[in-house]
């Protein structure tokens, strides 16, 4: 999130796309419901009537996978009615920067941007990649990108955005996403509105966003517009991911990732040996003086980070040696881990506090792919899929070689530390009970087992055991401990801005981080989380003196308790909010008050003695031309992988030409079977969650109490589709797709519309991901000696779902998919 939950409450109106927050994260709704009373509007727009959309003042339907035309027409509309924010954009943007001459859009290169290098096909290309030298800006004498305030050259982006977007009128959009044109009317003027200076508008996104082949372009279009009406930095604006579970945000900030390290920093490449060569490409330069460039400060966390890690004994250089390294262009995702497993390149696995075999997407050959290896370590605090894949209906255990081991893990109040939530706040959670038997928490068990490990080496040696053997370990697990050394210490006596500080002292925040060793950090965005004062995440003040909910003194956000990112963007070129009913930070001639400013340079109007309010960029403005992207600086739409049209109706370029194809001949395998506009499967499916469940119910399947409210699997289907189909509310059913199939009970509902789509009919049905074999085979209850009736069953959605990622994440493609509902026979 740029901004975080509680200033929700700010926006005056609230856009819930790709997300349900009213069911999958209630707790947001409550500042959704404040702003409401407020007099803000709720805008829903999701495939299902969901409860979001009952209530929300205005409800939009969409075909699964079209997003970015529904929200296209949203930027031609804004550009059309001036309905921009002509004074942020011009200052604060990149709409005025002029674009290469030789720079083509799709509408003028048969679908794609140019530079695209891949094998074209009769669908387009396939399996792309672009060289982005015509992406380049213009540059004057000194290396600064040539500017167009007047907004006029037609190389200036705000020209390229117009003409890239024009393509997205209300026929076509409707054309595609199955949306009528009143409808989207509606919600592009509603929302427009927020372009006013004293207006703002959110964005409230989720899964139903990100899980698509163009699921990083979703949210890059909603981006621009957000540029495009002023409502980055602002109270009740910003671009905010909804969270699937509390501590996703801090997982990630700690490198849950395979290309990246604590703190976003690169995962090193086999072509960068050193660690000079390493930080020079990933050291970004400006000669631009106006411009913060923070990425600039790039080797000063790389440096502390390899001091956290392998101490002051070991030097820099020697240290980088020891990071793992990934091949150029390697592709370490979960689509491709279980591709080499199933293809028997892995040997073995540690699943810990997850269930791939039910959570990832095609999940038979997730599950096949285990049988391949010698060995599983599965941690978790209940059986699950996972740990008793061997044993699965469809399983042969005589058949199957892999060693299973269960390690029974706390649970979160089991254990003290720190989450970081969708908003950045990492709040400090005390233990509230011991874990039973033998569970132990993670920490003491990746002790343990990384100290035998150390053991094993010193012992009996191993091919580079180097980075193990000289690796900082504490032989007992102290949360505080740990908490402290992601904040980081000086490891010397170092005078900074007159002050001298101390050897062991804990670095106060992030820009006293030194690039030469002398200090250190896990993780340089939580570097002023554990100071001197204490440790900051603990923190329960409830006073908020901004009068906004910052609530500074409850709980620490990431960065320097900065809570809406960007507010330099809030103000005007002297420093006066925006809106001055809900100012984020204000000028008073000497300082900034309010947030903890992005920056404490004085105000625009200050000339050189400022800077531009987009930090983290290089040039220093928002990126409505955002070069940094695999599939293109602008969004275009391009049909999900399977998807129920013969073509594409924006061009001829299929689905998206940078996505990693397992399906294609040669490639993959018969696991990745592809069904478009396939007779056999004829309906469009997305996958949900339900209130009563979490994630694939491995914490929640096991209660009685919360089976009883939501027992088995079930598909949501229309009552068109249901009279088509012969089906009948409580029917059992099979959705089936090309990979696999999935036993539910069929809820016939008004929730689920047909879309006409370019003159056709087109269904689509939907099913939660919560449900797996093993509950509904084991399930036990402690309420007493009889046994409740229940009418339980059903496994994975992941069953049906396909083998396909985005093109920027690789995060699969769960919410657009195709595959055909039949009655099970004798139901």
């Amino acid at each position: 999130m740029t901004n975080h939950w509680i200033d929700l409450k700010n926006s005056d109106c609230i856009l819930a796309m790709g997300s349900n927050p009213a069911e999958n994260h209630p707790i947001s709704f409550k500042w959704v419901t404040k702003a409401m009373e407020n007099g803000a509007t709720l805008i829903s727009v999701d495939p299902r009537f969901t409860r979001t959309s009952a209530k929300a003042d205005i409800y939009s339907s969409l075909r699964s996978g079209t997003d970015i035309p529904f929200l296209g027409g949203m930027i031609k509309y804004i550009l059309d009615n001036n309905q921009y924010f002509k004074e942020y954009i011009c200052e604060y943007t990149n709409a005025t920067f002029l674009v290469s001459p030789d720079f083509k859009l799709p509408g003028d290169n048969d679908g794609v941007f140019s530079g695209l290098e891949g094998t074209k096909t009769k669908e387009g290309y396939v399996n792309g990649k672009y060289d982005k030298k015509t992406w380049a800006f213009q540059m004057d004498e000194n290396g600064i990108p040539k500017k167009d305030k007047t907004l006029k050259d037609p190389n200036c982006v705000f020209q390229l955005l117009k003409k890239h977007y024009s393509r997205y009128n209300l026929d076509k959009v409707e054309q595609i996403t199955g949306t009528p044109q009143e409808k989207l009317l509606q919600v592009y003027k509603t929302y427009a509105k927020t372009g006013k200076s004293n207006k703002s508008g959110t964005i409230m996104y989720a899964m139903g966003w990100t899980q698509h082949t163009v699921g990083t372009q979703n949210i890059r279009t909603m981006s621009i517009i957000q540029l495009l009406l002023g409502n980055i930095g602002i109270a009740g604006g910003g671009v905010n991911a909804l969270r699937g579970e509390s501590n996703v945000q801090g997982s990630t900030d700690h490198c849950l990732l395979f290309h990246i390290l604590p703190g976003y920093l690169k995962t090193p490449k086999a072509s960068q040996p050193t660690f000079k060569e390493y930080n020079q490409v990933y050291t970004p330069k400006s000669n631009d003086g106006m411009s913060a460039n923070w990425w600039q400060n790039y080797p000063k966390y790389s440096a502390s980070l390899l001091r956290e890690l392998y101490g002051t004994d070991v030097s820099l250089e020697e240290a980088y040696t020891y990071m793992p390294k990934l091949d150029d262009g390697a592709n370490y995702s979960w689509l491709t881990i279980f591709d080499e497993a199933y293809k028997g390149n892995i040997n073995g696995l540690f699943s810990w506090g997850q269930n791939p075999a039910c959570s990832g997407a095609n999940s038979n050959k997730t599950r096949q792919s285990m049988a391949k290896m010698d060995w599983l370590v599965s941690v978790n605090i209940f059986d699950n899929e996972t740990t008793s894949f061997w044993k699965a209906p469809d399983m042969n255990p005589k058949e199957i070689k892999t060693e299973v081991f269960m390690l029974p893990c706390a649970a979160s109040y089991e254990k003290e530390g720190s989450i970081t939530n969708s908003g950045r706040w990492m709040q400090w959670r005390y233990k509230a009970s011991e874990p039973p038997g033998e569970a132990l928490p993670d920490g003491d068990i990746i002790t343990d087992l990384f100290l035998k490990i150390k053991k094993l080496y010193e012992k009996d040696g191993g091919t580079f055991g180097e980075p193990i053997k000289k690796l900082r370990w504490h032989k007992h697990f102290d949360s505080h401990v740990i908490a402290k050394e992601i904040n980081g210490y000086f490891l010397e006596d170092k005078e900074i801005k007159g002050k001298l500080y101390k050897k062991g002292t804990l670095v106060p925040s992030f820009a006293y981080l030194q690039d030469d060793g002398s200090t250190s950090s896990g993780n340089w965005l939580y570097c002023n989380s554990y100071t001197e004062k204490g440790n900051m995440a603990a923190r329960r003040k409830k006073s908020d003196p901004s009068g906004i909910g910052l609530y500074a003194e409850w709980s620490w956000c990431w960065p320097v308790n900065r809570r809406i990112l960007y507010n330099r963007a809030s103000v005007d070129k002297n420093g006066k909010p925006w809106a001055s009913d809900k100012p984020v930070i204000s000028w008073n001639g000497t300082k900034w008050t309010g947030d903890v400013p992005d920056g404490g340079w004085p105000p625009m109007s200050a000339g050189s003695k400022s800077r531009y309010p987009f930090i983290m960029q290089k040039d220093g403005y928002g990126q409505i031309f955002g070069p940094g992207r695999a599939d293109g600086p602008f969004s275009e739409h391009y049909e999900p992988l399977e998807c129920p049209v013969e073509k594409n109706f924006m061009s001829p370029q299929f689905v998206n030409p940078t996505i990693k194809r397992w399906d294609m001949e040669g490639i993959g395998t018969k696991m990745d079977a592809r069904a478009t506009c396939d007779p056999r499967f004829p309906i469009v499916c997305t996958t949900y969650r339900v209130s009563e469940h979490w994630q694939t119910g491995v914490m929640t399947r096991w209660q009685p109490w919360l089976v009883e409210m939501q027992p088995s699997m079930f598909v949501e289907m229309s009552k068109e589709l249901a009279k088509l189909k012969q089906i009948k509310n409580g029917t059992i059913v099979t959705v089936k797709s090309l990979r696999g199939k999935v036993d539910a009970v069929a809820i016939v509902t008004q929730r689920f519309k047909p879309f006409t789509v370019a003159g056709t009919t087109v269904h689509e049905v939907g099913i939660p991901w919560h449900y797996g074999w093993v509950t509904t085979a084991e399930r036990k209850y402690d309420s007493g000696d009889k046994k409740p009736e229940l009418f339980t069953f059903g496994d994975s959605a992941n069953l049906v779902t396909p083998n396909i990622g985005d093109a920027n994440t690789m995060i699969p493609e769960s919410k657009a998919f195709m595959v055909d509902v039949i009655r099970k026979e004798g139901s």
